[in-house]
């Protein structure tokens, strides 16, 4: 088939990128970030994707965004959540300088819970708030603490009450969104989750995926280029 050879070359550029060359080489730039191959190794099989790849992706699915035909996404990165909850709206009010969050359509809000992966995606369409956990353990008290959020961010940014009883918040149940089947996966779940969220298409990838996913991702973010 004509896919072929180019599947070929990006399975060889994929292997390249975890087998050749030192830890520290820089595989991409971008974001503000750079990616080394140290970063693109947490990729492989069973691989715990780190912030750095993590934060990247998001990027990538905010630049994408930009096009014709996509809601306009924002992605706050991984270590927001993290300083929210330790020390409410004050200690993150600056990391939304010169930015409306209020004129996006989705706001992604990746979540790292010490050793575990999870997703948080505010639809300021729908005025929903939902948890997304590949080990589908609930998030109520997030969804909690990012609509307090909002309703600050709104009053002082914008001057403009929102009405929490408008807004709906739901951690996504076991049978809603496909769970993980090892320990490892759950960075690449979040990212995934994100890409279908973000082109407001249903989840519907499986566990089985999850190796093409990895393979994707490396080629996507040393190309800077979602496929």
């Amino acid at each position: 088939s004509p896919l072929n050879p180019l599947f070929q070359a990006m399975e060889s550029e994929v292997s390249a990128a975890f087998d050749h060359g030192e830890p520290e080489d820089i595989l991409s730039r971008a974001f503000k970030l750079t990616v080394t191959r140290e970063d693109i190794c947490t990729l492989q099989p069973l691989g715990w994707l780190n912030d750095r790849i993590m934060n990247f992706y998001m990027g990538l699915l905010v630049e994408r965004s930009k096009k014709e035909g996509y809601p306009a996404v924002y992605a706050f990165n991984t270590f927001f959540y993290s300083k929210l909850s330790s020390t409410s709206h004050k200690g993150v009010r600056k990391w939304t300088k010169g930015v409306d969050i209020f004129e996006h359509d989705v706001i992604l809000v990746p979540i790292h819970l010490r050793i575990h992966w999870t997703l948080l995606v505010v639809d300021l369409r729908e005025k929903t708030i939902k948890y997304f956990d590949s080990l589908g353990q609930r998030g109520d008290h997030i969804c909690r603490t990012v609509l307090k959020y909002l309703e600050e961010e709104s009053r002082e940014k914008r001057n403009i009450e929102l009405t929490a009883s408008e807004w709906t918040l739901h951690s996504m149940g076991t049978e809603e969104i496909p769970q993980q089947n090892n320990g490892s996966d759950c960075g690449v779940f979040v990212c995934k989750f994100a890409d279908f969220i973000s082109r407001d298409k249903p989840i519907i990838f499986t566990p089985e995926h999850m190796p093409y996913f990895r393979r994707k991702m490396v080629w996507e973010i040393i190309h800077q280029q979602l496929l």
